[in-house]
């Protein structure tokens, strides 16, 4: 996914202006693919020398609303139906449980205990949203109450798969096997050392 496609998503729904868009992201996109008011000005620039969409009206003090044009709505329909979705995916928290070994199994049992936490807050943060947001006939409210469902049961998979592995770090297994790491590490420096 880039910027330019959630750009164009948005306005596929209705014309905007930057501000709009930015209150959209804010409210629909920020914990799915955040962006900062100078990159959506940025990519709507963009977006406009491309001839992906035109200022459709100015407004006071300089206000511009974008609309989506026919070939914007082609190239989003395109990379919504014939585009893959590319890149690795990347979790810096899991990597680090990989090697959580190399820490005591109280720091470990921490470690994953915060996450756990962190996943409650935001499961708790989309719960906020869920309740409070005016869910429409419209587009973005529609597929965005998708799109938050997804957030729901990850938060809560999360939580629960931390609480279960802050558990599994303290068992005789994974104490084990840390304290063979520890050990081939001490040999490791002391033969460096002679």
């Amino acid at each position: 996914m880039s910027l330019r496609h959630a750009v164009l998503g948005l306005l596929a729904e209705a014309p905007a202006s930057g501000y709009d868009l930015m209150k959209l992201f804010n409210a629909s996109l920020s914990s799915v693919w955040p962006a900062t008011q100078s990159q959506v000005y940025g990519e709507l620039t963009k977006l406009t020398t491309a001839g992906l969409v035109e200022v459709a009206a100015h407004g006071p003090r300089g206000r511009k609303e974008y609309a989506i044009t026919d070939d914007g709505m082609a190239e989003l329909r395109h990379w919504l139906t014939e585009v893959a979705p590319s890149g690795p995916q990347r979790h810096a928290g899991l990597l680090r449980v990989f090697f959580l070994g190399v820490v005591t199994p109280l720091e470990a049992q921490t470690y994953l205990l915060h996450q756990a936490e962190r996943a409650a807050r935001t499961r708790a943060t989309l719960e906020h949203i869920e309740e409070t947001a005016e869910w429409d006939e419209e587009m973005i409210s529609v597929y965005g109450r998708i799109a938050l469902e997804y957030g729901l049961r990850m938060s809560a998979t999360q939580e629960e798969w931390a609480r279960w592995a802050a558990d599994e770090v303290t068992s005789a297994k994974a104490r084990k096997a840390s304290e063979l790491a520890r050990a081939q590490h001490k040999e490791g420096r002391q033969s460096q050392e002679e």
